[in-house]
This record gives C-alpha cells, structure tokens and sequence, in this order.
C-alpha cells in the first residue's frame, strides 16, 4: 500500500492507501522506496521536541504525520495566534518540511480541519467550530478505519450528518467511541495532551496529597518551585530564557503559564514575580492536583561582579522592566529604535530587541527630521509655483493651511538597487511653518521639469512637534 507520495507523485493520480502494485501498472519511472513507521515516529517525536523547545509548553506527537501544541499563553511571544503559525511554517519550510497549520478550540478539531479543510492556514473562532467542522468527512473523527466503510453504508459522509442523528441506535452498533469523538471535537468532553519532554530540560514536580485551589496557594508553591529550579540551573550554571509552568487540575486538564526574558536568569525573586503576574490567568477548577515548572529555554549564565568599581558606576538593570513588560504587553510592544543608513525616511529607523546593542548609522544626524513621522505619507492639496519653490498654502484633511515661513527643498533620490520602481525618482522635502505655528515636512514627488521623475503630487510626511 501507499503510505505516503510526494507532490509530484499526487499530481499524477497517486494517492494514500493505492495498492503498490496497481501504481507500477499505471505509472512508469516512479521511484517506490519501503516505508519505515518506527524511524517515521522517531522523527515525530524529535519534531515534537523541536517545537517544545521554540513555541509551546505543551507539545505531543499525533501520529503519523502530526503536533499538537497548546499555545494558550504562548502566541503573545509571537504577536498573537497567526504570528506564531507563520513563524512555525516558515521554519518548518527551512528543514524542508511542508506543512498545513489549524487553530481550534480542541485537539480534535484542530486535527480534522489540519487535514481535511481546504486551506493551508485555518483559525477559527471559539464559537465557529461546530460550523467549521459540519461540512467535514467523517474519516476527519479519527474513528477507527473498519468503522468507516460501515457509516457510509448508513449514508453517513460528513460529520455534520452523523452528528444529527440519533445517538443510541448507533451506539449500540459502533461503540461509544464514535460519539465521543464528535463530543472531544466539539469541545464537549475533555481531552487530555500527553505532552513530550525533553531529556536536557530541567523540570521540577509538586504533586498535592488534597487538590488546591485558593490563589494565595497557587503562589506559594510557585514561589517554592521557583526557588528549587533557581537552585538546580545554578548547579547546571544555566539561566533560564523561558520558563513553563504547568497546572495538573483533578479533571486532567492542564492550565499553562509562560514567561519569556530578555537575557537569562536565575534570580528567584525576579522569576517568581513574573509567574505570579499571570496566575490569574489560571483556572483551578474543582483543584490542582499537580504543578510543573520546566525551563523551556535555558542558556549559559556565568556569575558575575554586580558592585560598581570607583572608576565607574554600574548600570543600571532595566532587564527586569524589560521582562515584565514584555511578558504584560508581548515582546513586540518593547524595542529599540536605531538609524539606518538610507536616505528614504521611512527606512531610516528599524526596530530592534531590548538587548541588541547594534549602535546604528550617523548618515542622518545631520538633517532636521520631524519626532513624528506618518506611517503612510498622505496626499495633500497644495498651491506651489514650480520647479522649485515651496506651497503658499495646502489644503490637509479638509483643512487649509497658509504658510507663514518655509525652508528648502532637501531633494531626496529613490534607491534604485532596493527596488526598481524608485530608479530615477525623486522627492523634494520642504519645512512648513503654518500661520497657526504649526511645522510640517511636506515633499513633492518630480524635480518639476522631468516628467519620469515623479507625478508632481504633493504629501504630508511628519509634523514637528
């Protein structure tokens, strides 16, 4: 049988599940190598471990060809759900895998739509999941495959039909398995992801004799967890980048928290504070059977002398502030802004991490640049006489200005090896001062003699504070 084809082998009329020796009858030069299941899973589980490491605390396997990864608590590290699946994909691309990526509710229907829907990238909304899985096959329920043949007997294709009908009758011929899957997709019944481990985490367990609850609890214990892993990566001389904290709760369910820095760390207080920001984002439950912390990222750290010298004071340690409000807001909401050395204004600046400690370009300093710059420049009307001189007066957002003073033109030339559709064009650049005693930077794109220099138009490009 065909276990698996590549793109190529599909374009001809290869599938899944075609008997080999019918595809040597119908199809000439086709390479058919042995399929190898154990090292197929063993590469599974090597992926799965790949994607604990960069993405979620909670990955497992879901063979064949699968992962699962909660990434509740996780996606805000990425810029939210889609920014975490572009990165996946595209790194997955790197290696050479392709990959069709599927956000749900539950494990089940993550998996049905992952395979059987017909984008590459689904999300779905909490409360469309039913509607998104209706028009599904019912091989989409993971039901075991001699079962199936059996429901489209019934006249059973899709998932929708099968959940409408009534459920003793078929219960009593299929199991109770065949409408629990239905309930695990819908988010009905709860289903528990085993997750993977990675043998070099360090990964500390309280398990509770009583279930808690009660929040000030969940933060004593997590102080006390933090504290013996702060323990364990000073043996290890690690610092931690990410760490992962798991809640086991009496129904099997487990609730995750996550906390990224800057840099590395091992300083107890400072871990146990950012934890305990988010534990109000756990849900307990009828109670926590069990608690997990896992350094899901951890690097070298070497002790350090942390005294001033009397030559120089130390600096001061804005890390903390980093960590706390990146983990608050997500990385994306802190950065570094350093100068580049274009002359296109809006490439002049390039956010940057926190901690990069690249110095930037000094081609600017030179030039008046307005502190607020428009993140699209925007088209005005303006009276101007050419080539050269700048608008008397210009009509903005339904408002006209007249203008007082003005300085320029800093003519400004396309960059004609980063795209070819600036080759030869041209921006001039005035400072406006309005009657209101407002200052504007303004361009006019055309040198005002050349036709294939620009349109002649005129935008709105920052205001001086």
């Amino acid at each position: 049988m065909v276990t698996a084809a590549d793109d190529l082998a599909l374009q001809m009329g290869v599938h899944v599940g075609m008997p080999v020796a019918k595809v040597e009858a119908l199809f000439s030069g086709l390479v058919i190598q042995d399929a190898e299941p154990d090292a197929d899973a063993i590469a599974l589980e090597k992926l799965a471990v790949w994607a604990l490491r960069l993405y979620s605390p909670i990955v497992a396997a879901d063979p064949p060809d699968g992962l699962v990864l909660d990434i509740q608590g996780a996606a805000h590290l990425f810029g939210g759900e889609a920014g975490l699946i572009e990165d996946a994909r595209r790194r997955l691309s790197d290696l050479g895998i392709a990959s069709v990526a599927a956000l749900a509710d539950t494990w089940g229907a993550a998996h049905a739509l992952a395979r059987f829907g017909r984008q590459p990238v689904q999300i779905i909304e909490p409360t469309k999941t039913g509607d998104a899985l209706r028009g599904l096959p019912i091989e989409a329920l993971r039901l075991p495959p001699d079962k199936v043949p059996d429901l489209h007997l019934l006249g059973l294709g899709t998932i929708g039909e099968l959940a409408a009908k009534p459920r003793p009758a078929l219960t009593r011929s299929f199991g109770t398995g065949l409408f629990r899957r239905i309930d695990q997709a819908l988010g009905r019944v709860a289903e528990p992801i085993e997750p993977v481990a990675a043998p070099e985490l360090i990964r500390i367990e309280r398990v509770f004799a009583e279930p808690i609850s009660a929040p000030e609890t969940i933060e004593k214990y997590t102080r006390r967890l933090t504290d013996r892993m702060c323990l364990r990566m000073e043996e290890a001389g690690l610092g931690a980048r990410r760490l992962d904290l798991h809640f086991t709760r009496n129904d099997n369910r487990v609730e995750t928290i996550c906390v990224a820095m800057a840099k590395p760390v091992r300083d107890a207080r400072r871990l146990s504070r950012l934890l305990v920001d988010k534990i109000e984002t756990v849900d307990p439950g009828f109670g926590i059977d069990k608690m997990t912390i896992v350094a899901g990222l951890a690097e070298p750290l070497a002790m350090k002398q942390t005294l001033a010298s009397f030559e120089a004071p130390a600096r001061p340690d804005v890390e903390e502030l980093w960590d706390i409000m990146g983990n608050r807001y997500g990385e994306d909401s802190l950065y570094r802004a350093v100068s580049v050395a274009t002359d296109i204004p809006e490439r002049a600046v390039k956010r940057l991490p926190p901690t990069s400690t690249a110095v930037g370009s000094g081609r600017n300093a030179g030039f008046r640049r307005p502190q607020r710059l428009y993140r699209k420049p925007e088209e005005i009307m303006a009276l101007a006489v050419l080539p050269d001189h700048p608008p008397r007066a210009f009509t903005w957002r339904g408002q006209r200005y007249g203008i007082a003073c003005a300085d320029g033109p800093e003519r400004i030339h396309g960059e004609w090896w980063v795209t070819e559709r600036e080759k030869g064009k041209v921006r001039d650049y005035f400072i406006l001062e309005a009657d209101s005693g407002e200052r504007f930077w303004v361009f006019r794109t055309g040198d005002g003699q050349h036709a294939d220099t620009g349109s002649l138009k005129w935008y709105l490009h920052g205001k001086f504070e």
